[in-house]
C-alpha cells in the first residue's frame, strides 16, 4: 500500500544565532530606554528587523563621516564586529559605544592582533568585503591576505616565515578544510586556527543532512546574509529543489505540492517569527 504521508520538518538549528539575538536584544533595550540610538551598518542581514528598528528611531550610520553631523547618542557595534581604528574614531567622536560583536569574533580579533606582533603573516579564510571580514583586517598589524576561493589559496605566494591562517565565523566549513590543505602543501610554517563558530557549523551540518534525505529545501534569510548563503550552497548540492526566499511572500507554495518531504532551514539572521510563518503555510498546504 502506497504511503501518501507528507512530512515537512524544521531544522533545530533554524534561526538567530547567539551573537545576533545578543546584539539585537541590546538594540531593543537601548530604544526602550529612551535613548537616541545608532548603530554602525546594519545590526543584522534582515531587512524587516532594520525596518522595525528604522521605526523606532533607530539609524543606521555607513560611513565615519556620517557622525560628524549627528546628535550625540549611543552607538552599537554590530555582532559583525569593526576595526580598532574605526571603533577609536567613533568614541572620539563623542559617542557611547555599546559593543556586541560576537564573542566567536572578538576572539578572532585578539588572535590577530596576537599573531601578527609575533611575527606571523596572517591570512583570513572568507569573503573579502564582508563586514565581519574587514573588521578583521583591521585587528592585524600589518597587510592580511583574505583568501575564499580554491584559485585564490593555489596561487598564494609569501616571504613570510610564518602564517597564521583564521576563518570568518559562518564559513563553509568543508571549504576552509579544502583550502587550508592547499595552503599547507606549500611548505609554509603554518598555524591554522578553524575560528569557524560552532552554530555554524551544526547549521551547515544539520542543513546538510536534511537536504540529503528531502524532496525540497527552503532556506530563509537575507539576500546579503553571508551565513544563509553558505546553507544554500549546501543544501543544492545535495537537493536541487532547494528555493532560498526572505520571506513567505518569496515562496511560491504551489510549486510544494509534487513534494513528499520538505525541510526548512535558515539562518543566523532570520527572527524566529519569519520561520514560523513559513513553516505554518507550508503545512498548511501539505
Amino acid at each position: 500500500m502506497q504511503n501518501n504521508k507528507r512530512t515537512v520538518t524544521l531544522a533545530k538549528t533554524a534561526g538567530f544565532c547567539f551573537g545576533v539575538k545578543r546584539a539585537v536584544d541590546l538594540v531593543y533595550e537601548k530604544v526602550n530606554d529612551g535613548l537616541k540610538v545608532y548603530t554602525y551598518g546594519e545590526i543584522i542581514h534582515n531587512e524587516q528587523v532594520v525596518s522595525d528598528l528604522s521605526q523606532k528611531g533607530v539609524k543606521v550610520v555607513h560611513s565615519l563621516d556620517e557622525f560628524a553631523n549627528l546628535e550625540k547618542g549611543t552607538v552599537i557595534i554590530r555582532s559583525h564586529g569593526i576595526s580598532r581604528k574605526e571603533q577609536e574614531a567613533i568614541a572620539d567622536f563623542g559617542f557611547e559605544i555599546v559593543d556586541a560583536t560576537c564573542p566567536f569574533v572578538k576572539k578572532i580579533h585578539k588572535i590577530v592582533a596576537e599573531k601578527s606582533n609575533e611575527g606571523y603573516e596572517i591570512i583570513i579564510i572568507g569573503n573579502n568585503g564582508h563586514p565581519e571580514v574587514e573588521g578583521i583586517k583591521g585587528w592585524c598589524n600589518g597587510n592580511p591576505t583574505v583568501i575564499g576561493t580554491v584559485l585564490e589559496a593555489e596561487n598564494y605566494q609569501t616571504e613570510a616565515k610564518k602564517i597564521c591562517i583564521v576563518s570568518q565565523t559562518t564559513f563553509n566549513y568543508n571549504k576552509f578544510q579544502e583550502l587550508v590543505e592547499i595552503l599547507s602543501k606549500k611548505g609554509y610554517d603554518i598555524l591554522a586556527l578553524n575560528t569557524i563558530c560552532n552554530a555554524t557549523e551544526e547549521r551547515q551540518k544539520e542543513a546538510r543532512q536534511l537536504a540529503a534525505v528531502s524532496d525540497a529545501m527552503i532556506v530563509i534569510g537575507g539576500r546579503q546574509s553571508s551565513n544563509t548563503q553558505k546553507l544554500y550552497e549546501i543544501c543544492k548540492e545535495q537537493c536541487e529543489e532547494t528555493f532560498y526566499i526572505q520571506t513567505l511572500v518569496d515562496l511560491d507554495l504551489d510549486l510544494l505540492k509534487s513534494f513528499r518531504s520538505v525541510s526548512i532551514t535558515a539562518g543566523a539572521s532570520t527572527p524566529n517569527n519569519i520561520i514560523k510563518e513559513v513553516q505554518r503555510h507550508v503545512r498548511n498546504e501539505f
